[in-house]
C-alpha cells in the first residue's frame, strides 16, 4: 500500500528540512544545561531549544525508511513524537549524550508507525517479527545480490538463523513484503468483462450454509429429545451415575461415586454398564439407526 506525497506536501517537507538544518548543534555542556532545566524546572524554552537542535536527527532517520511507501512527512512527524518521548525520559546526570539516547526513541516511533500503516493487515507484533520485517530486505540482498524472486528453504534457514526466528516466520513476512495489499474486487485476470472473476469470488467460507445450520439445529434438538426420553427409563441411582459419569465436562471417578452412594466402585461400574444398555434399548425403540443419528458410538 503506497501513499504518495502531494506536490504541496513535498514543498512543505523541503521547507521544514531547510529550517531544521539551519539550527545550530549543541555542545555537551549546553545540552546538559537544557536537559537539566527541562527535567528539574519544566522550562519549556529549554525543551524547545533542545528538541529543535535534533530535528535533523529525525530527518536523517526518517530518510532511511522512505522505501516503505509511506508519506515522508508522516515519518518525520512520528520521529518528532519519538524525540519528545526521549526528552521526557532523558536523565542528563547519566553522562549519555542526548542524541545517542534519542536515536532509539525516534527509530522506535517511526518503526511502530510503519508497522501500523504499511499494510491494512497487521504485519508483526513481537520483537522478533519487528526485527524480521525491518531486516529481511537487507538480508535478501546478501543472497545472490537480491536477484531471487522467491526464497529457497536454504535461504529461509539462513535468514532465520541470522535473526533468531523460525523459518515459518521468515516465509510469512517475506510473503507479506513481496505481495502487498490487493483489493478483493480486483479481477483475477487483466481481461475486462462483465462476468470477470474477482479475487473475492475465490474465497472459501468455513462456516455452514444457512440451510445446513437449520438442519444441524433441528437434528441437535431431536437428539436432545431422544436422549431425554431414554434417561427417563433409568432409576434414580442409575440416572445419578449416568449424569456424573457421562453428562459432565469432567467425569466423576468410580471411587468418588461409590463413596457418595455407599457402594463399591465395582458396583458403580456395573450399574453404569447396565444403565447404558437400558438407554440403548430405549433409543432403539425410538430411532431406526441410533449410530447414524450420532447417538451411539
Amino acid at each position: 500500500m503506497v501513499h504518495m506525497d502531494t506536490p504541496e506536501t513535498q514543498r512543505a517537507n523541503r521547507r521544514y528540512m531547510k529550517r531544521a538544518m539551519t539550527v545550530p548543534l549543541l555542545d555537551e555542556g549546553r545540552e546538559f544545561d537544557l536537559a537539566r532545566r527541562w527535567k528539574e524546572d519544566k522550562d519549556e524554552h529549554a525543551l524547545h531549544e533542545l528538541t529543535r537542535a535534533y530535528m535533523r536527527l529525525v530527518i536523517s532517520l526518517a530518510t532511511r525508511f522512505r522505501n516503505y511507501g509511506l508519506p515522508y512527512g508522516d515519518l518525520i512527524q512520528e520521529g518528532n513524537v519519538g524525540l519528545m518521548q526521549a526528552a521526557a525520559r532523558f536523565e542528563p546526570e547519566r553522562g549519555v549524550r542526548f542524541s545517542t539516547y534519542a536515536t532509539w526513541w525516534i527509530r522506535a516511533a517511526i518503526q511502530d508507525y510503519i508497522l501500523r500503516n504499511w499494510s491494512i493487515v497487521r504485519t508483526g507484533t513481537t520483537a522478533a517479527h519487528k526485527s524480521l520485517f525491518f531486516n529481511l530486505r537487507r538480508l535478501r540482498s546478501l543472497i545472490d545480490n537480491g536477484t531471487r524472486q522467491h526464497l529457497t528453504e536454504e535461504d529461509r534457514i539462513f535468514i532465520a538463523k541470522r535473526l533468531g526466528v523460525g523459518t515459518a516466520d521468515v516465509a510469512a513476512i517475506d510473503a507479506r513484503l513481496m505481495a502487498g495489499d490487493r483489493s478483493l474486487n480486483t479481477p483475477v485476470s487483466e481481461a475486462t468483462s462483465e462476468n470477470a472473476v474477482e479475487w473475492q469470488d475465490l474465497l472459501t467460507c468455513d462456516r455452514q450454509l444457512p440451510d445446513e445450520e437449520v438442519m444441524e439445529s433441528h437434528d441437535s434438538e431431536q437428539r436432545s429429545k431422544w436422549i431425554g426420553e431414554a434417561l427417563q427409563t433409568l432409576s434414580e441411582r442409575e440416572l445419578t451415575i449416568i449424569k456424573e459419569r457421562r453428562l459432565r465436562d469432567e467425569a466423576v471417578t468410580l471411587e468418588m461415586l461409590g463413596e457418595r452412594l455407599g457402594i463399591s466402585k465395582e458396583r458403580v461400574r456395573q450399574i453404569e454398564h447396565a444403565a447404558l444398555k437400558k438407554m440403548r434399548r430405549a433409543l432403539l425403540e425410538r430411532v431406526p439407526d441410533p449410530e447414524e443419528a450420532g447417538l451411539l458410538a
